[in-house]
This record gives structure tokens, C-alpha cells and sequence, in this order.
């Protein structure tokens, strides 16, 4: 199994084929399914190395999309802070369709991670919604990290968010810091970090 980032997005339009190509030139885009009525794309660098498979999974009933969307949902009830997994809880239902990046060899050559990320943008510019990593966790719409699922040995600078008062603060902290960790997982802004 690879690893996938993604976007739960809110608007359920067909992205314009055409547009998606521009962002991400140099690389080539292979499209299975219709036209703008899409399934999957492969993009891969013109060398022929893959950068990512990216399926897109409408949120219907008895199909794929509305499976993991199920999953995602009772997943989020075992994380930390707990005022982010219940705004997921309220906020996942109103996703109509989930774009899954799984990410392939060609990502590290070749600036492949670059030209992956301006199509990702460019399809979570057009669906709205949230962001997804696998081992990272959830974003808010903002596309800070909102719900704690690092492995134990996460380090770095991270941006992330707690939700208070209903309103969303951003700050970028240590993921490697216990105090930080700990902070974040009551849901508080942890001391001394910068807000962002």
C-alpha cells in the first residue's frame, strides 16, 4: 500500500482537463475515464518516471468515495484534540468528493514533488474542503493540520491549528517538542510557539 494525501472536497464539478494540464507542465498527464468526467490520471515527468496516480471518488452511496469518507469518519473519534475530531465529525458529511494522491518514485526526482503539489493545489483550489496525509492527519479549510496522527518520531516545523471559541488559531510549532505535543493534543496553544 503507497502513500496518499488528499482532498475532501466540498464542490463535486468536473475540473477542466485543460487547466489541470497547464499546472502541471513539464510533467504529462495520462487520463483514464471520459474526458472532464475523469477517473484517474497518472502523472509522470516526460522521462516517463511517475510522480502520482490520482483517482477521483464522488461521495455516493455504496461506492468508494462514500466508504472512505465512512472510515474517515469513525477514525477521526479516536484522535486528539478532541474539538477537532468532533468539527471533523460535523464537517466530513459535507464532503462530495475525495481526489486520493498517491504519491510514486518519480515524486523524488526531477522536482517532482514540486510539480505534484501545484496540481494538488490547483484540484483543492477548485473542490474547496480539507486536506488529508496519511500519517500526518487532517487539515482545516485553511490547510493547516488540525488532528494529531504523527508517528512518535515526527520532528520539525509544522503548522497546525486549535480550534477555540469557534474561531481557528494557526501557529506553526515542533513536532518533536513533548510539551508542544502535549499542549496541542488538549487542544491549546502551546508556549512560546509562533502564530502564523
Amino acid at each position: 500500500m503507497g502513500y496518499y494525501i488528499r482532498v475532501l472536497g466540498t464542490n463535486p464539478d468536473n475540473i477542466p482537463l485543460d487547466r489541470l494540464r497547464e499546472v502541471a507542465r513539464p510533467a504529462v498527464l495520462d487520463v483514464e475515464g471520459d474526458g472532464e468526467m475523469w477517473e484517474q490520471i497518472t502523472m509522470t515527468h516526460k522521462s516517463g518516471a511517475a510522480i502520482a496516480a490520482i483517482e477521483k471518488n464522488p461521495v455516493i452511496e455504496g461506492e468508494l468515495g462514500a466508504d472512505e469518507l465512512k472510515e474517515f469518519i469513525e477514525e477521526v473519534a479516536h484522535y486528539k484534540p478532541e474539538s477537532a475530531a468532533a468539527w471533523l465529525r460535523q464537517f466530513l458529511p459535507t464532503v462530495k468528493v475525495i481526489y486520493a494522491f498517491q504519491l510514486l518514485s518519480g515524486t523524488g526526482v526531477d522536482d517532482g514533488w514540486t510539480l505534484l503539489h501545484r496540481l494538488y493545489n490547483a484540484v483543492w483550489k477548485h473542490a474547496g474542503g480539507i486536506l488529508q496525509s496519511d500519517g500526518e492527519g487532517f487539515s482545516n479549510e485553511e490547510g493547516f493540520t488540525i488532528l494529531w496522527q504523527f508517528p512518535e518520531a515526527a520532528t520539525g516545523e509544522w503548522n497546525l491549528a486549535i480550534l477555540q471559541d469557534g474561531r481557528w488559531l494557526h501557529f506553526e510549532m515542533d513536532l518533536g517538542n513533548q510539551r508542544h505535543r502535549d499542549a496541542f493534543k488538549r487542544g491549546e496553544i502551546p508556549d512560546g510557539v509562533k502564530l502564523v
